[in-house]
């Protein structure tokens, strides 16, 4: 298959954004951002790509991967007007990067298994961060910006690469006892900095029980979420079509509600 043809809407994108940055007559808003302020942003636009494949909304999906291009865009086009580096230097970089890491594809033609290609990337990855870095740590390069599972998992997938890392999922509920009994102690002390670091080590290794069996556990948490939000709005429901306001019932009869929720799925 060849590959597509450049895009003459991707070059009007360029060229809208530049016009919007424009310091005479592009727009006040646009012109005042910086690689910080639109950071966030940029993080938003990536969870709500997230949300509408998980709703399998493809309409929606368009749209929001068209949010994210732009976001893809405005810093390049900050970059560009900085002179650090242009949209086609972003292009490049991730074209070379991708020949790079798929050898079995572009060069070797070699069979591999997905698995055996995740090993092999990781280990590009870790060739090409002793090479751009001097921080030659195992734990090299996981963001801190991500969410907080999410990074927690990735720690404990680049310390298991070095041999650390419990064997069976036994050891881990074991530890996930032992911090909850740290997280009652230090309730009974009553130090809320304890509290709050022990309950970071119950959360850490409940993302450790969820990697050990192949799960993500930021999904496993929006899932969760998702759960818990669907059974509390059924209970005002429920409340509602007995005539009661469900925030002044007492917490025994909200707790019936609950469990009559829970039953009914």
């Amino acid at each position: 298959m060849s590959p597509p043809p450049p895009s003459s809407e991707f070059d009007r994108l360029r060229g809208i954004m530049a016009k919007l940055r424009d310091p005479e007559t592009g727009c006040p808003w646009d012109v005042e951002q910086s690689f910080s302020s639109i950071s966030p942003y940029t993080i938003e636009e990536a969870y709500e790509v997230a949300d509408a494949i998980e709703r399998e909304d493809y309409e929606d999906l368009r749209d929001e991967l068209g949010d994210l291009l732009l976001q893809v865009v405005f810093h390049s086009q900050m970059a560009s007007e900085a002179g650090l580096f242009t949209v086609d230097d972003v292009a490049r970089a991730i074209n070379d990067k991708m020949v790079r890491r798929h050898p079995h594809v572009f060069r070797n033609g070699d069979d591999r298994t997905a698995e055996e290609q995740t090993r092999a990337w990781e280990d590009i990855k870790a060739s090409e961060r002793s090479i751009k870095d001097e921080d030659s740590s195992a734990l090299a390069g996981v963001a801190k910006a991500l969410p907080a599972l999410m990074r927690a998992e990735k720690l404990q997938k680049r310390a298991a690469r070095t041999g650390f890392d419990w064997t069976n999922p036994e050891d881990i509920l074991e530890k996930l006892a032992e911090e909850t009994d740290e997280v009652q102690d230090a309730i009974e002390n009553g130090n809320l900095a304890e509290i709050e670091d022990e309950i970071g080590d119950l959360l850490f290794v409940t993302a450790n029980l969820a990697r050990r069996f192949k799960l993500d556990p930021e999904i496993a948490l929006r899932k969760a979420n998702d759960k818990f939000e669907r059974r509390f709005r059924a209970m005002e429901a429920l409340a509602a079509t007995e005539n009661k306001e469900f925030s002044s019932l007492g917490l025994s009869e909200q707790d019936a509600l609950w469990t009559r929720v829970k039953m009914k799925e």
